[in-house]
């Protein structure tokens, strides 16, 4: 029989008892400690780390309490919260170390011999401590996934009075659970503001989940966000947790909520309303608890008049509005972000004492950005890349030429004959993607394939 790869300390001061647990358990286990003083604990973990802590209930001659064991079970687990605690005891003490249970011991065993019981007992407790260490690397990649992911998203950059009013308001709303409804164009830093908002909130702590709805296949958008249940439809092979689920105790964004269908637009509103969800396929309610953070570069209002967005959803997601400028109305924000960026390019391909000149300077502040935070990102990068002296030159930022610095001039100012050539050049741009050319052009995927047939593309 091989033996288990667990460590125990075992704390009695009855020596046959300890030779005892030691012939039986050496069998078992790879490495067995004794002591007979608690007052030795202290130091046996700070030479050892164990996983199970075979502890005496009572140590003091006369003494039945079961106080003094409780009392070096809550030492030990304050140096050491993970390890499994398994108290010894006679049988008059059963109720005691029941009660020591409900303040942490993992088990209890007797001290009536049982070979088979005190076996089962331990190993219960050496699985249990696996399971608290098991989470606790799953909390620990949690964090660093998320802090990853946040390190992104951290920076929110603007000494320009629209985005230092825009920050005063994130500040005072963090600290509610009120609905945030964030409105931009594309590229103007909506999930940077969402996550902010969330690393100042009370959920900080908490998982921030966030869903692209743009980005989401029409037929998956319930299971998505509410989960499903085995069988529940042909691909349904297994349960599956929805985003709502995930984000409970934390915060939800849902971006580009403008493409969400009508049809499930009255789902999501119930579970706002109820703060509970259904997964595909069951009946059974799912009590949730988010903070819900939506975005989108669309109209709402506009939608509800043509029928594409419920008023009462609005309501409820739109508590409070934060409108984001675009880049090219923060003046010179423009230069403080492109400083930023130049810094983390220029530390990512190992180029350093980059710097701009003036002339390019100025022309980063003439553009007009249509693609935002997100263009300048790309421009710097690219710039950066390019660069082969310590100067970035303004034909570095745009290598096509100047005139890819203006705005489109049609020939003709009729709107029909404007908006077929815009929607040819979005399907150009991502070559046939029919998802990413309606995203770029702030039109749902049902929208863009009318006025494909309507334009014959």
């Amino acid at each position: 029989m091989s033996k288990t790869q667990g460590k125990i300390l075992i704390v009695d001061d009855n020596e046959e008892l300890l030779i005892a647990f030691r012939f039986f358990l050496s069998k078992h286990f790879t490495l067995i400690d004794t002591i007979k003083n608690p007052n030795l604990i202290h130091e046996s973990i700070r030479k050892e780390t164990y996983d199970i802590v075979l502890l005496d209930m009572n140590f003091s001659a006369g003494v039945n309490t079961g106080n003094e064991g409780i009392y070096w079970m809550k030492q030990i687990l304050e140096k050491d919260p993970n390890a499994s605690v398994v108290l010894i005891t006679a049988y008059s003490d059963v109720e005691l170390a029941v009660n020591a249970m409900k303040e942490g011991a993992a088990d209890f065993i007797q001290k009536s011999w049982d070979e088979k019981k005190i076996l089962s007992t331990i190993l219960s407790a050496y699985n249990i401590r696996l399971s608290k260490l098991k989470i606790k690397t799953l909390e620990q990649k949690q964090k660093h996934l998320s802090e990853k992911i946040d390190s992104k998203f951290n920076n929110v950059i603007g000494e320009s009075t629209s985005m230092q009013a825009i920050l005063k308001m994130v500040k005072k709303v963090a600290v509610t659970d009120a609905n945030v409804l964030i409105l931009g164009e594309n590229g103007t830093g909506k999930e940077v503001i969402a996550r902010e908002i969330h690393r100042k909130s009370n959920r900080a702590n908490e998982v921030f989940v966030s869903v692209d709805i743009g980005a989401l296949q029409e037929t998956l958008f319930e299971s998505e966000l509410f989960g499903h249940v085995k069988g529940s439809f042909t691909d349904a092979k297994e349960d599956r947790v929805g985003r709502f689920e995930i984000a409970s105790g934390g915060t939800l964004f849902l971006d580009e909520i403008g493409n969400l269908p009508i049809s499930l637009q009255a789902k999501l509103l119930a579970a706002i309303q109820n703060k509970e969800i259904f997964r595909v396929g069951s009946n059974n309610p799912v009590p949730v608890d988010i903070r819900l953070i939506c975005a989108t570069n669309k109209n709402l209002n506009d939608m509800i008049i043509e029928g594409g967005f419920r008023e009462d959803l609005l309501y409820r997601i739109n508590t409070i509005k934060i409108d984001l400028p675009a880049l090219k109305e923060r003046g010179n924000d423009i230069t403080l972000l492109a400083n930023f960026f130049l810094n983390k390019f220029a530390n990512k391909y190992n180029k350093p004492d980059l710097k701009f000149n003036q002339n390019t300077i100025s022309k980063l502040m003439q553009h007009s950005w249509p693609g935002n935070i997100r263009e300048l990102q790309h421009t710097i990068e690219k710039a950066v890349i390019l660069c082969d002296g310590n100067v970035i030159l303004s034909s570095q930022c745009w290598p096509e030429g100047e005139n890819t610095n203006k705005h489109f001039l049609p020939d003709t100012l009729n709107i029909d004959e404007n908006e077929k050539v815009l929607i040819e050049k979005a399907i150009q741009k991502y070559k046939g993607n029919i998802s990413m050319a309606s995203k770029e052009l702030g039109i749902n995927r049902s929208t863009l394939y009318k006025k494909m047939e309507k334009y014959g593309i």
